[in-house]
């Protein structure tokens, strides 16, 4: 295998910034639940929050050319995020959050990274050096301090709503872990298969249970935070995966707890005070730390056959196309693209994170 030298660009960084766009809209999502749920059953929160994210997806998918379909083969993955992370967590979160205040949930959402990193490592094994580690102790001290200046939000609110809160970050860190393998598929089509399965569930559950109709008021608010909470911020969060990892990106979305303590206290819930600043001030600490990581070193890759959407100019696609992918001048298309491809046996050394071509062991 012949040395080959990659790009030095510090890839974490696009990774990094769509993890904190997915994070800062999910968590401004939070305190809008509370507020446009009051009075609905959580089956029936779920289900418009679902449904206005499957209409994102729908709307978002991109043609075959561009993204990789879904294939018969993702279907049971793709029914275990959705029973994880669209019934099991929004359920658990709408219902914890009528029962416990705003700023106390979104306090607790910090274990969400916890739980993410955990079955990273545990199923991927993705390499996290003491920078890494770093970046995600400040992240969750971050939302310690958030806690801290919440004072009795978190001890005088119900007991079973804080630990409803609890089940749905566990709920969606799995989900976060199962899926980085579909990072590679086209988002849009992920979103909207995986939230049309949680609305249809939930629908079915709140039928059965007979919860409040919603106001068609109410019913168009909480899809329109579904599309953008939800919807957007996952489209946001497997791109992220997809350039960083399922580790890096839980960690960086840990950033979530903040927006939405800092939303619902914008909305009169509370006072902020000294830790709330100080837990920011940690929080962003641990993403920089994350944003300007820079891992290299020599390493091969292994034979690997496969299909995403990619590049020409990243050190790592160069193979030929055959005349159907091929554009008249004979050079492969410009931007990115999808096909199933080969990659030949390769030993360089570049920056690079844990994604679908570096997952090889330290």
């Amino acid at each position: 295998m012949k040395p080959q030298v990659a790009s030095t660009a510090r890839p974490a960084l696009r990774g990094g910034l769509m993890a904190l766009l997915a994070a800062a809209l999910f968590g401004m999502s939070a305190p809008l639940v509370q507020r446009l749920g009051i009075g609905l059953g959580p089956f029936t929160t779920a289900c418009l929050l679902y449904a206005g994210a499957a209409a994102f997806g729908a709307f978002s998918r991109r043609p075959v050319e561009r993204e990789a379909r879904l294939l018969r083969g993702d279907l049971p993955r793709l029914l275990g995020i959705a029973l994880c992370g669209a019934v099991i967590g929004p359920v658990a979160f709408a219902w914890g959050l009528q029962h416990t205040g705003a700023t106390g949930a979104s306090l607790l959402l910090t274990l969400e990274v916890v739980f993410t990193f955990a079955f990273a490592w545990w199923l991927y094994r993705e390499a996290i050096d003491a920078r890494v580690a770093a970046a995600m102790a400040l992240l969750v001290a971050g939302g310690a301090l958030l806690a801290v200046d919440a004072g009795g939000a978190l001890a005088g609110n119900s007991v079973l709503g804080l630990g409803a809160v609890a089940i749905a970050t566990a709920a969606w860190g799995l989900d976060n872990t199962l899926s980085r393998a579909l990072a590679e598929r086209d988002p849009g089509q992920v979103v909207m298969w995986k939230a049309a399965l949680g609305a249809s569930a939930t629908l079915a559950l709140a039928l059965l249970l007979r919860e409040p109709v919603p106001a068609a008021a109410t019913a168009l608010g909480l899809a329109a935070v579904g599309a953008t909470g939800y919807g957007l911020s996952l489209r946001c969060y497997l791109l992220a995966q997809r350039a960083f990892g399922a580790a890096r990106t839980g960690s960086v979305f840990a950033f979530a707890p903040f927006i939405g303590a800092a939303l619902a206290v914008a909305l009169g819930d509370r006072a902020g005070g000294v830790f709330m600043l100080a837990g920011g001030a940690a929080m962003l600490a641990g993403i920089v730390l994350h944003l300007t990581e820079s891992h290299g070193h020599a390493h091969v890759h292994e034979p690997l056959d496969h299909e995403h959407a990619h590049t020409h100019d990243d050190g790592h696609h160069e193979h030929a196309h055959d005349q159907t992918h091929e554009a008249s001048s004979g050079a492969p298309p410009a931007g990115a693209h999808s096909h199933a491809h080969v990659h030949a046996p390769q030993r360089h050394g570049h920056a690079h994170v844990p994604d679908a071509h570096h997952a090889h062991r330290h």
